[in-house]
């Protein structure tokens, strides 16, 4: 009976040993790690040099240096043994059929048509993967994120990007503010925020999450004024026709036809337009086939 390894396992389990070298800055201690002996950890890495013809380590008494070569295939293999155990993971799932689903966060107050074209795509080609849709505020959404509760979401941009998770841009939106036709201030060709402070701001927002969303319109945005709150873009609506004050979105939102009640002005800083940045947002350590599939056929719903 043949017990040998094939090639690809035994040059992965080799590459691993040589990380864990690496890492430890010690043969006894990587090879404890990697429970075998010293004496077989440097075996390993000798013929993974074997292997590859090339110096991995310059040995120096008791003591190693990584040669240049060593340190470039270190670090590129860093990337290929993370790929690899991704590829099993999400593999294993595929297998075994009891974690087909993709979560999606999405923004309560972005009414645009791409992610509804996106999910008609995604589930024509992925009929058996079940797709669980989750709504929130931005810091809702940033805290299903965290805790793993949901796999992507669309997000608007808020904070600096973080190493920690893929963050694709989709899109950079013009803000406008949306008023009834009868306010004399619907003739104006654009607005800036401290020109509303007489006119309620109303947010898409939920009870939870209220406070947060008006700190952010009134510190970074700039609207001054009282603030009101509706749970969805078609309720504020609804507030403008009836004269309760003004609601901010941006271009996304002109796939929803307002109507004749309704003037939508330019917000503005200046003559400079005030913009919001809308990204999809996920892990890389959670980074899978479905979710780059997805990600993928909603960025291509952007241009």
């Amino acid at each position: 009976m043949n017990t040998e390894q094939p090639g690809g396992i035994r040059l992965l389990r080799q590459i691993r040993y040589f990380q864990s070298v690496v890492q430890n800055n010690s043969f006894s201690e990587a090879a404890e790690e990697c429970h075998i002996s010293q004496s077989a950890i440097s075996q390993q890495i000798k013929a993974l040099e074997n292997e590859l013809g090339f110096q991995l380590l310059e040995r120096k008494s008791r003591k190693f240096v990584l040669t240049p070569a060593g340190e470039h295939f270190y670090k590129k293999s860093l990337v290929l043994v993370a790929d690899y155990e991704q590829m099993c993971r999400e593999s294993a799932k595929i297998a075994r059929g009891d974690d087909a689903a993709l979560r999606i966060g999405y923004l309560r107050s972005y009414s645009g048509r791409e992610v509804q074209l996106a999910l008609e795509e995604f589930t024509e080609k992925y009929p058996g993967i079940s797709v669980q849709l989750m709504y929130g505020n931005h810091e809702e959404l940033f805290r299903l994120l965290r805790t793993e509760d949901t796999d992507l979401v669309l997000n608007d941009q808020r904070r600096a990007f973080s190493d920690e998770y893929v963050n694709l841009v989709l899109t950079t939106s013009s803000m406008y503010a949306e008023i009834s036709a009868r306010n004399p201030m619907a003739a104006l060709p654009s607005v800036a925020p401290q020109e509303l402070k007489n006119i309620p701001c109303i947010l898409v927002a939920s009870r939870e999450q209220r406070e947060i969303e008006q700190d952010y319109y009134r510190t970074v945005v700039g609207f001054q004024g009282e603030f009101l709150y509706a749970e969805n873009l078609e309720e504020a609506r609804l507030r403008v026709i009836s004269g309760q004050g003004f609601t901010p979105v941006d271009d996304g939102s002109q796939t929803m036809n307002p109507g004749t009640s309704i003037c939508r002005i330019p917000l503005c800083h200046g003559k400079e337009p005030i913009t919001r940045k809308y990204c999809l947002f996920w892990k890389k350590d959670n980074s899978g086939y479905y979710i780059e599939e997805f990600a993928e056929m909603l960025k291509s719903k952007f241009v």
